[in-house]
This record gives structure tokens, C-alpha cells and sequence, in this order.
């Protein structure tokens, strides 16, 4: 009997965890993660012009500001306690959701 049909007679597929419960499937990333996701891969790049060095670095500047990265070199710079980061997420969140709200209002 090969490998195969006995996993299949046993009963354990590669979908069943240990304790014979099924695990979750992931959802489908959103298409805003997904484009975030693909931006995260890519390498900041800064072309310097006509040597002009103190332009290419403030675009350097506002580019990593614009993908996060200052904000999260800051805060990975000491520990931060979980409770700590979980009020801070929750404080992000309720920002994020304010601001759609004004968004929407703007909108109509």
C-alpha cells in the first residue's frame, strides 16, 4: 500500500492539525495589503542629480516617511510591553477610523 492511501485511510490529511480539527484557511489579502505588501519588497532607491546631494537625501527623507520607516526604527528602539502596544494599535485604529469618517463626511 503506497503512503498516499494511507494518509487517506487514516484520516489525516495535510488540512487536519494534530487534534483532527480543521484550520482555518487565510482570507484573501485586501487589495490595499496586498499593494502595501509589494511595497514593503521593493528597495528605496534616490537618484543624485547634478551632485546634488542634499536633495537626493531630503528625498530620501520623504520617501522613508512616507513608507514608515522613521516612525518604525523610533519605536523599535527600546521594548515595548505588549499591554503598551496593544493601546497603541488601538489608538492608531481609532485614528485611522476618524480620519475615514472625515473623508466620508467630506464626500457628500
Amino acid at each position: 500500500m503506497s503512503d498516499q492511501t494511507e494518509n487517506d485511510e487514516s484520516g489525516n490529511d495535510d488540512a487536519d492539525d494534530d487534534r483532527g480539527r480543521r484550520q482555518e484557511m487565510p482570507k484573501r489579502p485586501e487589495r490595499r495589503d496586498r499593494r502595501r505588501r509589494q511595497n514593503e519588497l521593493r528597495p528605496l532607491e534616490v537618484v543624485v542629480e547634478n551632485n546634488n546631494v542634499g536633495r537626493a537625501l531630503s528625498q530620501l527623507k520623504r520617501e522613508m516617511a512616507r513608507d514608515g520607516i522613521r516612525k518604525e526604527l523610533k519605536r523599535r528602539r527600546f521594548y515595548e510591553k505588549p499591554s503598551v502596544k496593544k493601546r497603541r494599535k488601538w489608538r492608531d485604529a481609532e485614528r485611522r477610523r476618524r480620519k475615514e469618517r472625515r473623508r466620508a463626511r467630506m464626500a457628500q
